[in-house]
């Protein structure tokens, strides 16, 4: 099993309206694609120095193979609608998990 990880830090402005759009948009839109099982949004309770909320959004997918394809034939427009949405109000960074084992 495989996490697809993004970690955003949003304004605080923006934060509700952004945190709404997530659950009802963009995280249904990223299932829709059928390449991921299901998705987390995990709050980060760290405060980060340059302000605003962060979270690491969670997409669990079957394997490596699912997950190439999600970059070659989804990821952009995807990431294209968060941009359109929020412009220059967020960072967000990008990293890929393994499940090893659970317990």
């Amino acid at each position: 099993m495989y996490i697809y990880n993004v970690t955003v830090n949003i304004e605080e402005q923006v934060h509700n309206e952004w945190l709404d759009w997530m659950q009802k948009e963009l995280i249904p839109d990223m299932l829709a694609t059928g390449k991921f099982t299901s998705a987390k949004i995990i709050k980060v309770l760290v405060e980060e120095e340059m302000g605003g909320i962060t979270y690491s959004v969670q997409y669990f997918t079957k394997d490596r193979e699912t997950l190439q394809r999600y970059y070659i034939e989804d990821a952009q427009d995807l990431r294209n609608k968060a941009l359109q949405k929020f412009a220059d109000k967020f960072v967000a960074y990008r990293t890929e998990l393994e499940i090893v084992s659970e317990h």
